[in-house]
């Protein structure tokens, strides 16, 4: 015999015992007769002994079974408490949400919106988590991320917020010094900072719209595993480098640094709002999906929005 007790035999024998009948049990729970005729015969056979009388007219309660009703119903009605909580969490925002996003993009456009959502869900806590490094958001238990990717299939629901360009970027210094790639060939004798946290070393994927298309990889004296750990060498004068557009534009703006090679495209990934699974999503997830989406999809980073340039060719989707 299993040592688990027999649970749904003891509430449905409660509803029994509370119901004075089998019909009006099993109307109240919404199962069959026979489901309740069977739960209540299994625990019988369980415990050793019979719980009713029966007779084609009656049904009564033995003294064995006077003595377990009263705590078998009370197992039935805090099972019906716990599922009523259970409910009203999982509808009502509130409770710690644990999310994982870029760090640069975090520090930048994630935590200055949390104070507007912590006044919006005063219910809800958020244990934000910044790294370039991909989290595992299973594995690490993460309820939710923000990820800027060129996001592949994936067991993971991914919703698109807004695209995410990326510029090859220098400073005017640095231009001066020694002169403005006109091809992304030219590259190969330049300075060219990229990311120590990729899988496989950066190759710079350039494509024209004339067709043509060129792989770079570039080759420098710093990879690092972050935006900020690059912009100080490249600012300084001495690099070239990738930026995301949620970063490259503010120093665009005030000519800090400049796009390069703009008649060239490369490909362009996106910011999305990533979850385990679309399905039971806690109401405390669904309130911070649709808080972000709703303030970063317009992309007010973008080149567009805060500058008004374009690179040729480009439109928007």
């Amino acid at each position: 015999m299993s040592k688990l007790p027999d649970f749904e035999g003891l509430a449905m024998f409660g509803k029994v015992a509370e119901e004075g009948s089998f019909a009006a049990a099993a109307t109240a729970m919404g199962v069959s007769v026979a489901t309740v005729s069977r739960a209540v015969t299994r625990l019988e056979e369980r415990l050793g002994g019979r719980l009713f009388n029966r007779t084609s007219r009656r049904l009564a309660l033995t003294d064995y079974g006077r003595s377990l009703a009263e705590r078998a119903a009370k197992i039935y009605a805090d099972a019906e408490e716990a599922e009523d909580v259970a409910r009203e969490t999982s509808s009502r925002p509130r409770g710690l949400v644990k999310l994982a996003a870029p760090l640069s993009f975090g520090a930048r456009w994630v935590a200055p919106l949390l104070p507007e959502f912590f006044r919006t869900y005063p219910e809800i806590s958020v244990d934000l988590h910044l790294t370039d490094a991909h989290a595992d958001l299973i594995g690490d238990g993460f309820d939710a991320a923000l990820r800027i990717a060129i996001m592949e299939d994936s067991s993971l629901v991914a919703r698109l917020i807004a695209p995410v360009r990326r510029f090859v970027v220098a400073s005017p210094t640095y231009l001066s010094r020694y002169g403005r790639p006109q091809h992304p060939h030219d590259l190969g004798a330049h300075q060219c900072l990229t990311y120590a946290n990729r899988s496989r070393r950066d190759v710079w994927r350039f494509s024209h719209q004339s067709g043509e298309e060129c792989l770079v990889t570039p080759t420098g004296a710093l990879r690092g595993t972050s935006v900020e750990a690059l912009l100080p060498t490249v600012l300084a004068g001495l690099a070239i480098t990738e930026l995301p557009e949620f970063v490259a534009t503010q120093y665009f703006r005030d000519k800090q640094l400049e796009p390069i090679l703009t008649d060239w495209r490369i490909p362009e990934g996106g910011l999305y709002f990533v979850t385990p699974t679309a399905r039971a999503r806690p109401a405390k997830v669904s309130a911070l999906a649709d808080f972000f989406i709703a303030k970063l999809a317009a992309a007010e980073w973008s080149a567009e929005e805060l500058m008004g340039w374009k690179p040729p060719g480009h439109r928007r989707k």
